[in-house]
């Protein structure tokens, strides 16, 4: 066991409570996702687990360690990708993700060669040497990415990771993330994207108002939802994915 979240509170002023009495477990080598509506407590709850936010109550573990009482600890076993984008003025990707590998401790060879790896993973060396300012949302989102993954930690933290990313390197993201756990990471992600569940989750939770309301594999919690099915289609406006085809009358 690499991650413990036991029976965690967080309540803000006015008593509301953005994580309630919430426990959860991950592995080494897994991929464990959060699921939820705007609001239903997931970033709250990675930022705890990243020790960026103290608990009003319960306990949070890393292996023997504790991110709540040593925040340094935290950011040493743990890699983050924060919902928000990553502020990357004044530098490129290339050097961005190679200052952050040898901050957390890869020599100059190593730091630049893993660097390599993973734009050339994702599919974008072709923006590697490119000012940030100049770059799209969804290069700049890769490149955040990069920044948790070229030197990861026991735990990596992705927060909606492959928002504004198109639908090609998504699928190349989702498969860097599964190598993450492959290599023995505990990885948890937040996520909307249903397609990004069945690919890659070995487990999730489901977040409802602050609460954990459901638990399990993806297989479980679709025999939990008993047999009936509902399907919604829509596309937003510029909207890169393909348009679904007629149904016939």
């Amino acid at each position: 066991m690499v991650l413990r979240v036991d029976h965690v509170c967080k309540e803000y002023r006015g008593g509301v409570r953005a994580n309630d009495d919430i426990s959860i477990r991950v592995n080494a080598g897994q991929v464990y996702g959060l699921l939820g509506h705007n609001g239903a407590g997931k970033t709250t709850l990675v930022n705890q687990v990243a020790g960026l936010i103290r608990p009003t109550s319960g306990t949070i573990r890393i292996g023997d360690g504790d991110p709540v009482a040593d925040p340094g600890f935290a950011h040493r076993v743990c890699s983050v990708q924060p919902q928000a984008q990553v502020p990357l003025m004044g530098v490129t990707p290339r050097q961005a993700i190679t200052l952050v590998a040898r901050i957390r401790g890869a020599g100059r060879a190593e730091a630049a060669a893993a660097t390599q790896r993973l734009l050339e993973a994702l599919d974008i060396t072709e923006w590697a040497d490119t000012p940030a300012e100049r770059l799209s949302g969804g290069v700049r989102r890769l490149a955040a990415y990069c920044l948790a993954a070229v030197r990861p930690g026991q735990v990596i933290v992705l927060d909606e990771p492959s928002n504004d990313v198109d639908p090609v390197r998504r699928r190349l993201l989702w498969q860097q993330v599964r190598s993450l756990a492959d290599d023995g990471a505990a990885v948890l992600l937040v996520t909307h994207n249903l397609t990004e569940v069945e690919r890659i989750l070995d487990r999730l939770s489901v977040l409802a108002h602050g609460r954990v309301v459901a638990e399990g594999t993806v297989a479980d919690l679709r025999a939990g939802a008993g047999p009936a099915l509902r399907l919604d289609v829509g596309l937003s406006a510029g909207s890169d994915e393909p348009a679904p085809p007629p149904f016939a009358g």
